[in-house]
């Protein structure tokens, strides 16, 4: 059974991430948790100190989560129904990324599915600061859905790599936990800039070649691009339904998304990304 962890500020990007991930899990017996954290705006030091319901901010905060949490639960047994899925509410005085650690850990969560931007999200932003938080802390596996994307099975898979991570079984567990689900082709991309492949490389890259043997696959290779380029580039080839990429510290994946600042490097992203931890919460 699947554990999916969908944060929700209630905004409709956090909607659609949350019935993206009922379509996408539709035929696996699944429990979701309807995740929502709240701090009232006051919120300082004699807030924290003295008893909180002194001030009747807490419960009215705690009530209005609940309600809204309630509110989506019934929305998602009225529009899906699906027997094969139990929804679980959660409503927590807590900072979003150190309830959800705390969940991926408590629950022992597969799959955390949210959107890309936050109720206050501007358009001109690839993700907001709570997506970003996340992939930085959290050692989930991270589906992250664009703003306003409508379902598509995810017949074609692209997964760039610079071929620098030993896989390992946690690496690629997410990736069949979801291409399993479809008849799903993985295209994985090499982006280089024009140096030959070390040994190491090409060590990693037979654990992928062994890896994906029963699985239809197709490797490329790209050469003097940068990863947004390429990414982009190999889009338009090919409809591509899903980006997956392993958030290493040593690879391009935190280059492209960290250290370039996520919202100002002009790169957009109109398809699911699945990032998958280079470590887990257990290691």
């Amino acid at each position: 059974m699947k554990k999916i962890l969908l944060p929700t500020d209630f905004s409709d990007n956090s909607w659609c991430a949350i019935t993206y991930a009922l379509q996408l899990f539709k035929n696996e017996t699944c429990t979701f948790y309807l995740l929502n954290t709240y701090t009232p705006a006051i919120y300082h030091v004699e807030y924290v100190l003295v008893e909180p319901a002194q001030f009747g901010i807490y419960d009215a905060v705690k009530e209005n989560s609940l309600k809204q949490l309630d509110d989506f639960k019934t929305n998602i047994q009225k529009e899906f129904n699906n027997p094969k899925h139990t929804i679980e509410t959660i409503a927590a005085f807590n900072t979003l990324v150190s309830e959800i650690k705390d969940i991926v850990q408590e629950k022992v969560i597969d799959f955390i599915i949210m959107g890309t931007k936050g109720a206050t999200g501007a358009k001109e932003i690839l993700f907001g600061s709570n997506t970003v938080h996340i992939f930085k802390n959290v050692k989930c596996p991270i589906i992250a859905i664009p703003d306003g994307f409508s379902f598509e099975k995810p017949h074609e898979v692209l997964f760039p790599t610079d071929y620098e991570i030993h896989y390992q079984e946690h690496h690629l567990k997410p990736i069949f936990d979801v291409i399993s689900l479809y008849n799903t082709r993985i295209n994985i991309l090499n982006v280089s800039y024009g140096y030959d492949l070390s040994e190491a490389q090409k060590a990693h890259k037979q654990i992928l070649e062994k890896s994906f043997e029963k699985t239809a696959h197709i490797f490329h290779s790209v050469r003097n691009q940068n990863v947004s380029t390429a990414i982009t580039n190999f889009q338009l080839k090919a409809k591509i339904n899903l980006l997956i990429m392993i958030n290493n510290k040593h690879s391009f994946f935190e280059n492209l998304f960290f250290k370039s600042r996520i919202n100002q490097i002009g790169f957009h992203l109109d398809i699911p990304f699945l990032v998958i931890p280079s470590i887990t919460a257990k290691t």
